[in-house]
């Protein structure tokens, strides 16, 4: 990146990229690319530049979430280079994907890796006829531009700001010598065949008058315009999915369409990277039928494009698990695809519209919208969802006009209403508003109305999963000890960790108990599955720990008596534990462990290091079962980690080699903040935040009586 004064993370950082990433797509022959960067506030991808496609094909990819089932957000996960050789093995490997994407090509998504940070990732795709297999050769030129573009950003003064929309970059092809264009248009002209020339995004740019005659408009009239929008007979999804195909997969196409009356046209299209050249001819063909009179034909379908995107959303309204998910959804892909800029979920609720959700908007004006009532003439919401019908306002007049008691309090110019029905329920309303007046086309009506139903049955099944939810993990808490006691010489901390995903309740547990003034017993452990029954054990196996231990019971007679509590509640389940009985006055800790995984000690005069605990049976696999005691010094300075197998049982990784890697952890922390130590064993373990499996983590650190703490 070239040094100037330029502030971090202005447009010049962005334009280097772009001339890299057209670099990138010459040097590999493909004929799209595409530059994403991670966005982290959200965290979400970010298109910021595009080649060799229009900017409207973009729209459904142009903010994806992290986890988005698709090669680029794989590629940065997995840091290594995803190729995909055809379209079925697309549709084999990301379905959702090749929904929107039906045509052929071959694509490679590669990360951007930096000296620190993942920035984001590339994306190139090439035409059908490309040789299915990326070569050694390829590879290494996709990777080293990879790399270059990465050092690009590692040696920016910041992280560059990002557009609102995709830069297009545009990739110069070779040219052949100049040559006049009265020449060249007198040789078209000459010819019995009529030609066309269309830019990417689909533009007549070139006629000549031979097809000019033979469309039936004159060519002045075609210039600047979309066939499929200057000819309504061409108005059809089918023609304008031809045009697609040939951007998309950069091959020659050829179709046959109507002229009316009776003169059927034979159109071929032959695509590059700057345009498409279109052949138009008679196909010698005629039909016999008139063509049906205007007020019987039919209404003119949604462009290809809509269709897709409604497939493409369809799919992912399916995945969004909660309303917060729903949301995000909504404004990172349902508002670019329709321009909007607003959003406002409500639902239906004891006669009054309750907002659930909101992008685009502020608090305060959320807040005097919340909870209206259905009969309310403040806002159509209430009329919409009685009537079941959307609305559409292309501007305030239109609204005030029709509702003259709806406030201006957001600012917006234009609104769609849309009713969330499901058969015949009315769940809520979702309302999408623009910061400027819209006219709603027909197809974006009819798209939207489609949407409604789906973003009805996505809102229904996510208020659903957030009620189980709530309910689950209050239930979860209320198992748990609500606060640990202070005992004078140990500090603790505890942390407990709901699995990532699901709603069933965990059985991970843990305690803390003071036996008298110089001892305490802790106690961590985990009951097996995600279940109420789970849970419920969970509650019992505590409760009888607590009473054994503050009966005086040594460690091992505690798992012993506890372990046979279970033989005559008759569970299936089993049950992990790990006993741990401090004496701070002789500053000694004697562990029984029922088949738990072992817990971290660390002295500040020695390292971190897995104490080796001899482990008994599980509780509840054998009720003559015997439990060793494991004595360890207690010394001021020691911490003491205990926590569940969920921290460290990670999938494709070695446990073994992930609990040494955690005691580096503990080795590393300076250990006097508990709560910052838990945080920094979790995010090392699990640095996305997402884990498969419930944690518990309890953390004791000994002290010496007159208070230092070593």
């Amino acid at each position: 990146m070239s040094a100037s004064n330029e502030p971090p993370g202005g447009a010049g950082s962005l334009d280097a990229l772009g001339v890299a990433l057209a670099d990138t797509v010459r040097g590999t022959g493909a004929s799209i690319g595409g530059l994403y960067l991670i966005e982290e506030a959200e965290p979400v991808l970010r298109l910021v530049a595009l080649c060799g496609l229009p900017i409207a094909f973009s729209a459904p990819w142009q903010r994806l979430p992290l986890t988005a089932p698709v090669p680029v957000a794989d590629a940065i996960h997995e840091d290594a280079l995803v190729s995909i050789e055809s379209q079925e093995e697309m549709a084999r490997r990301y379905p959702r994907a090749a929904a929107v994407l039906p045509y052929p090509f071959a694509l490679t998504a590669v990360p951007l890796t930096g000296v620190r940070r993942r920035w984001g990732g590339i994306v190139l795709m090439w035409p059908a006829v490309r040789p299915r297999t990326i070569s050694p050769r390829e590879r290494g030129h996709i990777t080293s531009s990879a790399r270059r573009m990465a050092r690009l950003l590692d040696d920016a003064a910041g992280p560059p700001v990002l557009p609102d929309q995709p830069r297009i970059v545009p990739v110069e092809s070779a040219h052949h010598p100049a040559q006049t264009g009265l020449a060249a248009a007198d040789y078209l002209e000459r010819l019995p065949e009529g030609a066309l020339a269309l830019d990417l995004e689909g533009r007549v740019t070139f006629a000549t008058a031979t097809a000019a005659r033979l469309l039936g408009r004159r060519a002045d009239r075609l210039l600047g315009t979309r066939p499929w929008q200057s000819l309504p007979w061409l108005d059809d999804p089918v023609h304008e999915d031809h045009y697609r195909t040939a951007v998309v997969s950069r091959t020659p196409v050829s179709f046959t369409a109507l002229r009316p009356p009776d003169l059927w046209l034979t159109f071929q299209l032959y695509p590059d990277t700057s345009g498409i050249s279109v052949r138009v001819a008679p196909s010698g063909e005629r039909t016999e039928a008139p063509s049906p009179p205007a007020a019987a034909r039919s209404p003119a379908a949604a462009p290809t494009g809509r269709l897709y995107q409604l497939v493409h959303l369809a799919a992912a309204l399916a995945e969004a698990v909660t309303v917060r998910d729903l949301v995000a959804l909504s404004a990172h892909q349902i508002l670019p695809a329709f321009g909007a800029q607003g959003l406002v979920l409500s639902v239906a609720e004891a006669g009054r519209l309750k907002i659930t959700g909101y992008h685009g908007y502020t608090a305060d004006v959320m807040e005097r919208l919340d909870a209206l009532s259905l009969d309310t003439d403040l806002t159509p919401a209430g009329q919409v969802l009685a009537s079941g019908t959307p609305a559409f306002f292309t501007d305030p007049a239109e609204l005030a006009a029709n509702y003259p008691g709806a406030p201006q309090i957001s600012g917006k110019q234009a609104w769609a209403f849309l009713p969330l029905i499901i058969s015949g329920r009315p769940v809520g309303c979702c309302i999408l508003s623009y910061d400027h007046p819209h006219t709603f086309t027909a197809d974006e009506r009819a798209v939207l109305t489609s949407l409604s139903g789906l973003i009805a049955q996505a809102l229904d099944r996510a208020r659903l999963y957030d009620t189980k939810h709530r309910l689950v993990h209050e239930l979860q808490r209320a198992l748990l000890p609500r606060a640990l006691p202070n005992l004078s010489g140990l500090d603790v901390a505890a942390r407990y960790l709901p699995a990532g995903h699901g709603i069933e309740v965990g059985g991970d547990f843990f305690d803390l108990l003071r036996l008298d003034e110089t001892t305490a017993a802790a106690v961590i452990g985990d009951v097996e599955g995600h279940s109420i029954a789970a849970a419920a054990l969970m509650g019992q196996v505590r409760t009888a720990i607590h009473a054994h231990a503050t009966a005086g019971a040594a460690p091992d007679e505690v798992l012993v008596r506890t372990n046979r509590l279970l033989a005559d509640l008759d569970s299936e389940l089993l049950v992990s534990c790990l006993y741990a009985h401090l004496d701070l006055a002789r500053h000694q800790v004697a562990f029984a462990s029922a088949g738990h995984v072992p817990p971290l000690l660390r002295h500040t005069s020695r390292p971190a290091a897995v104490l080796d605990v001899e482990p008994g049976p599980l509780l509840g696999i054998d009720t003559g079962g015997h439990y060793p005691v494991t004595t360890a010094p207690l010394l001021p300075g020691t911490t003491l980690a205990l926590y569940t197998d969920g921290l460290v049982e990670l999938p494709g990784t070695d446990a073994t080699r992930t609990t040494s890697d955690l005691a580096g952890q503990l080795d590393a922390a300076d250990g006097h903040d508990l709560e910052r130590l838990i945080d920094r064993l979790v995010h090392h373990t699990t640095p996305t935040g997402q884990h498969t499996d419930d944690i518990a983590v309890l953390l004791l650190r000994a002290y010496r009586a007159d208070g230092h703490r070593a």
